[in-house]
């Protein structure tokens, strides 16, 4: 059966009273009746009484947001879990069942509180045939969690989903949408004068980070930091000219191996003097295992490994920050980890001094030579966001010899 509500609204429909089970669990002694809305606009949308929540993803996606859809009652909760710490909001819709919230649903939200769920947006959608009280039950829920912020529009529809709500689930998308550009707003920094030098005072340690894409890449980092203990998260820094870096993005996923005192400058060479763009560092390179996250690490001259799960990612300028989760980890040495003090002391080549009548400038780090005779542009003149094509640092890490 069908009814045209609107020039772009129509009612599809149909009872069956002979249903003893819902879903073969509930009992519906008076059988069940079907409504489903076809809307017909620049998408046309069929949706039934349970999927308002893919009526409000269809809303987000028009406004440009990336929505991922879970069902509780068919996903695993341990995956759903996952997901949540990825992103900056989340929005619970659910029907009331028993005047509390639907079982798995509320076994879900018991979940996310027990793991410490905080920092984040929640918006609800709440659905209930009398009076529903799951937008009520939630915030109760989520009173044990810190910075949870909640979404002011709230929507609740009863049974199924009239045609005048169409325009509270737009208006939900549009607060969500806004809450996130909020959320995402760039903080402008203003240039100031300093010494520089002093940046060196800060201690580093080097590791090479592992991730996997179309072929397994690595590359040298120096900024790996265990920033909380419940949960046990980690954040790395990435330079984002890295095919590493990319390699994360699209995976979520990466190993850490920690470098110790033994390595030796080849292993800085191979993993930090060329891109994996156009170089499979793992071809002739054998001192490696896979974990059980099927990424590499190093086997030789690392003192420990790390496999972790991205959960958020941040935009710093030249760099992202990673905050993970850690799924694995092994130590797999007593020796003492390499510290950048280290490098630059017992590790890197002294810089050979050369006699020539141009101008040669060195990263402090890798030790590339930029010769202005040869390049025939002087230091000086090179754009501001240059950068040493061995090392990718900044043109301010340079000396002049």
């Amino acid at each position: 059966m069908y009814k045209k509500i609107t020039d772009e609204l129509i009612w599809v429909g149909g009872n069956d009273r002979k249903l003893t089970l819902f879903e073969g669990v509930y009992s519906v002694p008076y059988g069940v009746s079907y409504n489903a809305y076809l809307l017909k606009a620049e998408k046309t949308i069929l949706f039934d009484t349970v999927d308002k929540a893919e009526v409000l993803a269809s809303k987000l996606n028009d406004n440009g947001v990336k929505v991922t859809l879970y069902d509780t009652s068919i996903t695993p909760a341990s995956e759903i879990l996952s997901e949540c710490f990825k992103y900056s909001n989340l929005v619970i819709a659910s029907t009331t069942y028993n005047a509390g919230i639907f079982v798995q649903m509320e076994s879900f939200i018991q979940d996310l509180v027990a793991h410490n769920f905080q920092n984040r947006t929640v918006a609800i959608l709440e659905n209930g045939s009398w009076a529903p009280t799951v937008a009520k039950l939630v915030k109760e829920a989520f009173e044990k969690c810190k910075n949870i912020s909640f979404i002011e529009k709230q929507v609740t529809i009863k049974s199924s989903l009239k045609p005048e709500q169409i325009q509270d689930i737009e208006e939900l998308a549009n607060e969500i949408s806004k809450s996130m550009a909020k959320n995402t707003e760039t903080v402008e920094t203003t240039a100031t004068s300093y010494d520089e030098n002093s940046l060196f005072k800060l201690s580093y340690g080097l590791f090479v980070l592992t991730a996997k894409g179309e072929k397994d890449n690595g590359c040298i980092i120096n900024t790996v930091t265990q920033v909380a203990n419940n949960p046990t998260l980690l954040t790395i820094s990435v330079n984002k000219q890295n095919f590493t870096h990319d390699l994360i993005l699209s995976s979520k996923k990466f190993n850490v191996s920690i470098l110790s005192e033994e390595v030796p400058f080849s292993v800085f060479e191979h993993f930090g003097f060329s891109s994996g763009k156009n170089t499979d560092k793992f071809k002739d390179f054998t001192d490696v295992k896979r974990s059980n996250n099927g990424l590499y690490y190093l086997t030789k001259f690392t003192n420990a490994y790390i496999s972790c799960n991205v959960i958020k990612t941040e935009d710093c300028g030249s760099h992202t920050l990673f905050t993970a989760t850690i799924e694995g980890a092994e130590v797999l040495s007593d020796t003492p980890s390499v510290t950048y003090a280290y490098y630059f002391e017992h590790i890197k080549p002294k810089p050979i001094i050369t006699q020539s009548q141009s101008r040669v400038w060195v990263c402090k780090y890798c030790g590339y030579n930029y010769n202005e005779d040869t390049e025939k542009i002087k230091f000086e003149d090179l754009p501001s966001d240059w950068v040493c094509p061995l090392c990718k640092h900044p043109k301010s890490d340079f000396e002049l010899q």
